[in-house]
């Protein structure tokens, strides 16, 4: 249990002492960098299954005629 304890009390202080934690800031700049990214990975997505759908309907629709 002593080791449970000397393990917690030393990863507290490398979190507080030893972490460099970013600033408001760099979050902000980095938050905003991922939503772009997963609007424009989510827009390329869409379009690709649109892009899909739309080939397919075309090729089983030229089967049926």
């Amino acid at each position: 249990m002593a080791k449970v304890v000397q393990f917690i009390k030393e990863s507290y202080d490398e979190m507080t002492q030893k972490v460099t934690w970013p600033t408001w800031g760099e979050l902000q700049n980095s938050a905003v960098l991922v939503l772009v990214a997963s609007l424009i990975i989510a827009l390329i997505i869409f379009a690709m299954d649109k892009g899909s759908v739309f080939v397919l309907d075309t090729f089983y629709k030229s089967l049926s005629n």
